[in-house]
């Protein structure tokens, strides 16, 4: 009985001392009725509370008769709860080993003798009525009385198919980017790595674009973000169709792509590459109603030539692209060992120039 709902048994001042307890007292029939009513409404709310849920479920008595089960339960074994109740456990939920086929020990059995809740394990299988079959995850647990005393069990399951399910949406959530559903950055990590030991073994090279768009932001701003992610997804769709089924194009962040290629066998193979995104992503866009035009920065480095590890290689070509955004934009640029020479040099530069440019910092010399 849920504990919001209490009976409170009548005075002893309400009846004559003398008086004996007739099973026809009026009093005693009201409090009877109202017991009865409390207990039709919460067995009432039960059963809508349990209707909800996402999981079937099931009770036992303590002889392993059946006596209650929800609509999840009569869905997965193909039971009406009419038909199941008064059944024993074994013919409504008949469950088998997935290895062995073999039946399994009724899982109401195992929680009522150890008198615990019993996760089993996660290959069960469950012989519907018709006879198919469900991979299925359960577990079991005592019901009690106020008394603590063990009364029956309750079954739990649910399609084990639809964890698996959830659980592959998750591994490809970890791995992918949720706005354009290319590779992240984890995933590329990954594949470059792998790139790397095979281009080792068959002395081919691996080249990395790292792709910055120009003016995005202004873009953003200007038009809203609902328009921005359309255009970032339109991007990706445009440098997915450009590449081979062996390269992976990822999303770094923002408005930054990466781009493995996995197999080439001269640098002019990566800068030919480039000119082409450069040409095919620069046509125009029509997106909500505007048309865009949008252009590139790219940054090229190359394994073994420029670097012979996943993080070096994807700094140097950062760091390529950085150089294409100072010379102009629009372009490609090729990691060179000067440009890290010239970015040092520029961070040592920079807490001075902000310095300077500090209200009674900056002096001129007329």
């Amino acid at each position: 009985m849920h504990q919001g709902t209490a009976w409170t048994p009548l005075p002893s001042s309400s009846l004559r001392a003398e008086e004996p307890v007739r099973q026809g007292h009026p009093q005693i029939h009201a409090s009877r009725r109202e017991v009865a009513a409390a207990v039709d409404a919460e067995t009432a709310w039960a059963r809508v509370a349990l209707d909800t849920i996402s999981d079937a479920v099931l009770t036992i008595d303590l002889h392993g008769t059946v006596t209650y089960m929800n609509r999840v339960a009569e869905t997965l074994t193909g039971w009406s709860e009419p038909e199941a109740i008064g059944k024993p456990l074994s013919r409504v939920f008949h469950r088998v080993d997935g290895k062995t086929q073999q039946t399994s020990i009724p899982p109401g059995q195992r929680a009522i003798e150890e008198n615990r809740t019993v996760g089993l394990a996660l290959d069960g299988v469950l012989v519907r009525q018709d006879g198919s079959k469900l991979e299925i995850e359960d577990s079991a647990a005592p019901t009690r009385d106020r008394e603590g005393r063990v009364t029956g069990a309750v079954i739990v399951f649910h399609d084990a198919t639809r964890s698996q399910v959830m659980l592959a949406r998750m591994a490809y959530l970890a791995q992918h980017d949720a706005l354009t559903g290319l590779p992240n950055r984890a995933l590329l990590t990954e594949r470059l790595s792998r790139a790397i030991g095979l281009a080792r073994r068959h002395r081919h090279l691996v080249a990395l674009l790292y792709l910055d768009l120009d003016a995005f932001k202004p873009i953003n701003d200007s038009f809203g973000h609902a328009l921005g992610d359309s255009l970032l997804q339109a991007v990706a769709s445009r440098l997915q169709d450009c590449m081979r089924d062996i390269d992976t194009v990822c999303r770094q962040g923002g408005d930054e792509f990466v781009i493995l290629l996995a197999e080439i066998m001269k640098p002019e193979d990566a800068t030919r590459v480039a000119e082409k995104l450069l040409a095919v992503l620069g046509r125009p866009y029509r997106i909500h109603g505007h048309e865009l035009l949008i252009t590139l920065s790219i940054g090229i480095s190359l394994y073994p030539d420029d670097a012979d590890d996943a993080d070096t290689l994807m700094h140097n070509a950062d760091t390529a692209m950085y150089h294409t955004k100072r010379n102009g934009r629009n372009g490609h640029q090729c990691f060179t060992a000067g440009m890290n020479t010239l970015l040092i040099q520029r961070r040592r530069l920079e807490p001075g120039l902000d310095r300077s440019l500090r209200p009674s910092q900056l002096f001129f010399d007329f």
